[in-house]
């Protein structure tokens, strides 16, 4: 599939990387391959599996060993990127690197977007809870927010950034406000625990996006989308989430309606056929468990290459 404006589309992403399932690098490279981007990897960890099992072993890259695999990049004159990518990490000193290198990839291509999956914590069942080390919220908040062009919070993380509730529709776009004031044009809240109208079997996401015509003039606009709830925890679904709307609106710059709806109902068709498989694995009456609920990515090629819109989103 050829990306429109762009022969030869590079993204660099940042993220974590599992040997067993999809998260991370792995969860975001295929989506954006198959959706004609070329992608260049670096693993902010590298674990046997993500740390839902019960066991996992593995590494953490450290801020000098990214910078000595970014000087190579540099040595070689191949850090022309048009996007760049990051998602779980679990070191300030090496998210702040992170800004570094972003900041510098900028000043050489002052086009190149940057998407951010804030990778903080959820709220689960109840009030929430960080899943990363507190020091990395200020340097989210301070340093990565403002050079970042899209971000991809959940509630709880979009909670933390700014300090408010969210508790109405219009707290929502409220907190989507401050986010914007903060740096980023677009702001998706990828998942909310607000009231959905079409009933609590229904989960809520939130996105804006700010735009300044040729006059100065900034227009927002706001969209809200109900997809159906699946009762199982995944993981790395918001690595895969931020992929897709990478690509999406990149495939429709002026059409950012149409980019949400054909990433959540990419999501809905690929969780669907993963709860369908991890139900069928565990026989009937069982739990499936996190084995057996790892993204069924490979299958859904077609549903990411070209996805069923099932979600309309409404304004909001």
């Amino acid at each position: 599939m050829e990306v429109p404006g762009c022969s030869e589309c590079r993204v660099l992403s940042i993220q974590s990387h599992v040997v067993r399932g999809y998260v991370g690098n792995k969860a975001a490279s295929f989506p954006l391959q198959v959706l004609g981007f070329e992608v260049d990897t670096v693993n902010s960890v590298q674990f046997s599996n993500h740390t839902g099992y019960n066991h996992w072993k593995g590494q953490v890259l450290n801020a000098e060993e990214l910078q000595e695999l970014y000087e190579g990049l540099k040595l070689n004159g191949v850090t022309h990127y048009d996007y760049v990518m990051t998602g779980y990490n679990r070191d300030a000193s090496f998210l702040a690197r992170v800004v570094d290198i972003i900041q510098e990839l900028k000043q050489q291509n002052p086009h190149l977007v940057y998407v951010c999956d804030p990778v903080l914590g959820d709220k689960g069942k109840g009030e929430g809870s960080m899943y990363v080390p507190e020091e990395l919220l200020p340097v989210y908040r301070d340093l990565v927010v403002p050079v970042a062009n899209i971000i991809t919070p959940n509630q709880f993380e979009a909670e933390l950034l700014t300090g408010l509730k969210i508790r109405t529709k219009m707290e929502a776009v409220q907190v989507m406000d401050v986010l914007h004031s903060l740096g980023p044009d677009t702001v998706v809240i990828t998942s909310s625990d607000l009231p959905a109208s079409r009933g609590p079997d229904y989960l809520m996401t939130l996105a804006s996006q700010r735009k300044v015509d040729k006059h100065g003039r900034i227009h927002t606009q706001r969209i809200c989308l109900e997809l159906p709830r699946v009762e199982a925890v995944f993981v790395g679904t918001g690595d895969l989430f931020a992929a897709m709307l990478l690509a999406w609106t990149h495939h429709h710059p002026n059409d950012f309606k149409l980019a949400c709806e054909k990433t959540v109902s990419a999501m809905h068709h690929i969780l669907q056929r993963t709860i369908r498989s991890a139900k069928a694995l565990a026989g009937p009456g069982v739990k499936p468990s996190y084995a057996q609920l790892e993204i069924r990515m490979v299958q859904s090629r077609k549903d990411i290459e070209s996805p069923e819109v099932v979600v309309i989103g409404t304004d909001l």
